[in-house]
């Protein structure tokens, strides 16, 4: 039997690269999705094509009342809310601290920390509902360590390990576990492709040759991880960090030597 049969997972950010690969990867488990994400176009497209288990809800992550729309959509489609993923995030454009303006520093954290904690707010009381379930928060390899010119972007990623753990400690008595992913470089537009206001992508600051595994990270990857953290097989786990990464944070692998 699929793992999520007749569970239902809001997914935030749900049309973007990693975001449309953890939906369509929970509707193949079985799982009923609710797909939040701003893009109305695509979310509508990807909702379309997955048929009657999937829904489409606007979904500002800022807005605690949207917030509030996306959960009611979801209960009043499926019945409940079993599982959030709080995978919606922006980066911004690289610069020095110093040449960082405070708009995009606040732009940064109201996406990146502030939309994780609304939507662990508002989604609380419907776990409960559902006696209980689980919350991944996706942060970033960039939250475990310094990255030179994305402090907003960085900060935010560290922000939400705390929240993440101070939400398990308030929630496990609740039967609702809270735990990080911390993707490293996964190809998707995100880094293959200039911030907004920006002339560079990720892509240009980082090559995969010297990590462990030498190549970048698949979306689906990162999937695979989450359906494990969301289901009954990690039942004991909350609070934890999930690196995955492909070795970029251990630094320069070893390169083979030709005998």
């Amino acid at each position: 039997m699929p793992r999520f049969d007749n569970q239902t997972v809001l997914v935030t950010g749900g049309t973007g690269g990693q975001g449309a690969s953890h939906v369509r990867a929970f509707h193949a488990e079985g799982a009923n999705v609710v797909i939040g994400d701003i893009d109305a176009e695509r979310g509508a497209a990807l909702a379309d094509e997955l048929g009657t288990r999937a829904r489409f809800v606007r979904l500002d992550v800022t807005d605690q009342s949207s917030w509030a729309a996306a959960v009611l959509a979801a209960e009043s489609a499926f019945g409940a809310l079993n599982v959030l993923v709080n995978n919606a995030g922006v980066q911004n454009p690289p610069a020095l601290i110093e040449h960082t303006d405070q708009a995009t520093w606040s732009r940064i954290l109201d996406i990146n920390l502030t939309g994780i904690f609304l939507g662990i707010k508002v989604a609380v009381p419907a776990l409960r509902r559902a006696a209980g379930g689980a919350i991944v928060n996706i942060a970033s390899a960039m939250g475990l360590g310094g990255t030179a010119h994305y402090a907003p972007y960085v900060a935010s990623k560290w922000a939400v390990r705390g929240l993440t753990q101070t939400a398990a400690l308030e929630l496990g008595r609740d039967h609702i576990r809270v735990n990080t992913i911390h993707p490293g470089v996964i190809s998707t537009p995100f880094i293959h492709k200039p911030a907004v206001g920006a002339t560079a992508a990720i892509t240009d600051f980082y090559s995969p040759e010297p990590f462990a595994i030498p190549r970048l990270g698949e979306p689906t990857d990162v999937s695979r991880l989450l359906l494990f953290l969301t289901s009954s097989e990690a039942s004991f786990i909350t609070g934890s960090e999930y690196v995955i990464d492909g070795g970029l944070l251990l630094g320069p692998a070893l390169q083979s030597e030709t005998v």
